[in-house]
């Protein structure tokens, strides 16, 4: 009896932490996503880190390198989407109603989609609320934009520190494990970082061509605030399934203010450089670096989204592709060091670590 009764005591206490540390974890859920996107983030630098300090670079230099080169490319891009979009805008709002009358004027005018939408705006105009009353939402919109900030300076610190910090990481991580498996478990985590770091690299180059592409060919079709539309698509490209999608429908009601013709050409435009980009510059670009399918894509989006919020959605297809590596290697028994990965600017799984 007093053997069961601490066989019984034993698994209860066990139990009980298990549920504690799950408990706890997914409290801290939003500070996991940060950590792990940090970790992504260096896993994208790390080659770059560690080639500049193989020529002579410190490393806190290289890490800094990286930094302002990703502020300065963001610089670039407000340089030269801004001015341009405000005048757009500008020529777009100079025929708009000034006024309520006016704005009630050109309702009775229009007709169609154009009606619809100027009735629905002095819909909404009359529904805002008082001067007085929106001190509280720009205070909490302040409180939102300070979080934002305060997250992005962390996100970018760990990545720096993870760095630093990673082969210490491992080397602590294999000496619990026996020595047959420490060089497996090594090379998996290896796999893991190169698979990252290739796909956000890849990412940041299909941002940068899809944006670009889609802003000329909507430039030269006529559509309204093209640059402003080809930059949204060009950054939605982050968000798997639904950020192409959505590009796609504003490009085609854009489109629709002016006519069904240019509607219809958008929606063809938006759907060609998708079928090029899957079918031609996906697999050259980032070839097997995920190697996860449209299905178990669309999953892990919507699964992310459930537990973890939207924010979450960026980190859907790196964590679906950590899981589909450690089911290849642990359930496969694929051996992880004869794995290929995309080097997508850097030779990301084969760079000597310093």
């Amino acid at each position: 009896m007093a053997e069961t009764a601490r066989r019984a005591f034993v698994a209860a206490v066990v139990i009980g932490a298990v549920v504690v540390i799950a408990l706890a974890l997914w409290k801290m859920r939003l500070l996991i996503a940060l950590l792990f996107l940090a970790f992504i983030i260096a896993a994208a630098m790390r080659p770059g880190v560690d080639g500049l300090r193989r020529s002579g670079v410190p490393r806190a230099l290289g890490i800094a390198a990286h930094y302002v080169g990703l502020f300065a490319m963001i610089a670039l891009l407000l340089w030269a989407v801004v001015p341009r979009a405000l005048t757009q805008v500008g020529e777009a709002i100079e025929d708009l109603p000034r006024s309520s009358s006016e704005l009630e004027q050109a309702a009775d005018e229009a007709t169609g989609l154009e009606r619809r939408f100027l009735v629905g705006l002095q819909e909404r105009l009359e529904d805002l609320p008082a001067a007085t009353e929106l001190a509280e939402p720009a205070l909490e919109a302040g409180l939102i934009g300070f979080e934002i900030a305060i997250a992005t300076f962390f996100v970018l610190a760990m990545a720096a520190y993870w760095i630093y910090e990673r082969e210490q990481a491992m080397r602590l991580v294999t000496s619990l494990l026996p020595r047959p498996r420490r060089k497996k478990v090594r090379d998996t985590w290896d796999l893991i970082d190169a698979k990252l770091g290739a796909y956000v690299r890849g990412q940041l180059l299909l941002i940068l061509l899809v944006g670009t592409v889609l802003s000329f060919i909507f430039w030269a079709i006529g559509l309204p605030f093209w640059i402003l539309i080809g930059a949204f698509a060009g950054v939605v490209e982050i968000i798997p399934v639904i950020g192409p999608l959505a590009a796609g429908a504003l490009a085609v009601a854009v489109g629709l203010t002016v006519s069904w013709k240019l509607a219809l050409a958008a929606g063809v435009v938006v759907l060609v450089v998708r079928l090029i980009e899957d079918y031609i510059v996906i697999p050259r670009v980032l070839g097997e670096a995920v190697g996860l399918s449209p299905l178990l894509v669309l999953f892990s989006v919507s699964a992310v989204a459930l537990l973890f919020g939207e924010f979450a959605v960026l980190l859907a297809i790196p964590i679906a592709a950590v899981i589909a590596t450690l089911i290849d290697v642990i359930v496969l028994d694929k051996n992880p060091a004869e794995e290929d990965v995309p080097t997508v600017i850097f030779p990301a799984k084969d760079a000597e670590t310093v």
